[in-house]
């Protein structure tokens, strides 16, 4: 079944609310189910709600968790695959008054564990895919309240969902709520220990609900197709403003080029987020154009490098605005790159948008001028609260200015040119030190990507006897051929200063990556450790 666009959104009441300083998502909910109650909010393939569902629903899990006890502010851990029905239970979370705690489905059992202790919830709402996960692990668990999201668990009777939801017709409590109190807490894809839990407050939050039409979401009518975990604060951002604007959600439970495609045609989508590997994905699928996606006006990315020549082929293939956007989880600055309308600029990642600030400062954290490279620091209004738990790891990320007011390092090295666009060069733990000389892996990257039997690329640093540290990279072929790999790096080399050659490649089927398409170069560099 197609998602109704057909109601009117949003009331003009709700676009007015919008505009004030802070405000309350619950409040739009319940607003957009009395304007336009048979308008779909929620689609994921198997199960469709209405406005005036959704609204009901989210309602009676907001007032089953107060009455189980939920304080303000307490989190609300949610495991699982991306449904409706995580949905619900994300919103719910925050219009009880609580703080939303989606968890990264790929952790390990034992980080898992350690996410629920950190973030003090009092409830887990899971699958059973991920419950027996649990249970096979043989952890002592944190004592939470479990509530299975797709059955009843006949093996110790953990309630199911629409069972254990407060009755029809349930409304939560009236909450004191304020601008600092979390909204939700999203743990960072850390691939070796406990990841740490950054806390977004309602304040930042709401800015971000509060800016969606000038970042090009609130458009009457808009289906935001969305195909990224609910546990991703890429997929959140996005999914969040939708909800704000009464929006339809159609959310995908795993990515797949052909059904992403079946979808964004059959809901006439206008809106989305793809991450670089996922608009590659689709570039390369055979029967791409055989789709019609003349409805899509505005396309995100995020998350992952994004090569020039890619967003290129995006702007020219697929219908809408192609909007780039750099940040982080933590915040700090946000900057956005119109790819579609600054064809000389697509090697940035854009200009600092909605107030941001960002500039570079080296080594002994001195700010340096435009177009120097250094470790970018920015601000805005969309920055953390902090880490949980962890003040120590706060304040290694921060940067203080003569007036005391807290920046936020970005970890990545880039230059800041006189316009303001900015240009990454790659992580600032990712920075090779060759013979004394910096190299920046993405420099090299870029030079494997031009050459056109390689269709991704990944640079190393790996320790050298002459060199201190030499540039190591690997490759994935198209079409899967084997590739002559001295040729290949021959040609790349002869792109790249006399400083930053790579001193050899290797070729594999695919590059590890994260749930959200970032190379997991910790992966690569243990690879080659056990060789």
């Amino acid at each position: 079944m197609t998602a109704d666009t057909s109601m009117p959104i949003p009331a003009a009441e709700t676009l007015q609310y919008l505009k004030q300083p802070y405000g309350e998502l619950a409040w739009l909910i319940n607003a957009h189910a009395a304007n336009q109650p048979d308008r779909i909010a929620l689609d994921d393939g198997e199960e469709q709600l209405t406005w005036g569902q959704t609204a009901a629903l989210v309602n009676r899990i907001a007032a089953q968790l107060q009455a189980e006890g939920l304080q303000k502010g307490q989190a609300v851990s949610i495991l699982g695959t991306t449904t409706i029905r995580y949905a619900l239970l994300y919103l719910g979370a925050i219009a009880a008054g609580g703080c939303a705690a989606p968890l990264t489905t790929s952790a390990t059992p034992q980080q898992l564990a350690a996410m629920m202790t950190d973030s003090g919830a009092g409830h887990l709402f899971t699958d059973h895919a991920k419950r027996a996960e649990l249970a096979d692990s043989g952890l002592a668990l944190p004592d939470l309240k479990h509530v299975m999201m797709d059955a009843p668990d006949d093996s110790d009777g953990a309630p199911f969902l629409f069972d254990w939801m407060a009755e029809e017709g349930a409304t939560p409590c009236d909450f004191e709520t304020g601008p600092n109190d979390p909204y939700n807490i999203i743990y960072s894809s850390g691939t070796t220990g406990t990841p740490k839990g950054i806390v977004h407050s309602r304040q930042m939050r709401w800015y971000q609900m509060a800016v969606g039409e000038e970042s090009g979401l609130g458009l009457p009518g808009q289906v935001t197709l969305l195909s990224t975990p609910m546990y991703s604060n890429t997929t959140l951002g996005i999914f969040i403003a939708t909800m704000a604007y009464g929006g339809t959600a159609v959310v995908m439970r795993k990515f797949d080029c052909a059904r992403w495609l079946e979808l964004a045609q059959q809901h006439r989508a206008t809106h989305t987020i793809l991450v670089p590997v996922q608009y590659q994905r689709l570039m390369d699928f055979p029967q791409f154009d055989e789709y019609d996606l003349s409805s899509m006006a505005l396309k995100y990315c995020t998350s992952a490098p994004f090569s020039a020549e890619l967003k290129a082929e995006v702007v020219r293939r697929m219908p809408g605005a192609l909007i780039e956007i750099y940040s982080m989880t933590e915040g700090g600055v946000v900057c956005l790159l119109r790819a579609d309308t600054n064809p000389d600029k697509l090697h940035t990642v854009g200009i600092p948008w909605g107030g941001s600030e960002v500039f570079t400062i080296d080594e002994q954290l001195n700010r340096l001028p435009a177009g120097e490279i250094g470790e970018l620091v920015g601000r805005s209004t969309t920055m953390m609260s902090g880490y949980q738990n962890q003040p120590k790891k706060t304040e290694e990320a921060s940067w203080y200015d003569d007036n005391g007011e807290r920046w936020q390092r970005m970890g990545d090295i880039g230059r800041v040119d006189e316009e303001g666009f900015v240009t990454l060069l790659g992580r600032s733990k990712d920075m090779i030190i060759s013979g004394g000389f910096n190299i920046y892996p993405r420099d090299l990257e870029d030079a494997l990507l031009k050459q056109p039997e390689v269709v991704d690329a990944a640079v190393i640093g790996i320790p050298s006897k002459e060199w201190g540290e030499t540039p190591l990279g690997f490759v994935v072929a198209a079409g899967g051929e084997t590739l002559d790999l001295p040729a290949v790096c021959a040609r790349a080399n002869a792109e790249l200063g006399k400083t930053q050659r790579i001193s050899a490649l290797q070729q594999l089927d695919e590059l590890p990556r994260s749930h959200i398409g970032k190379i997991l170069k910790t992966a690569l560099r243990e690879m080659v450790s056990e060789t």
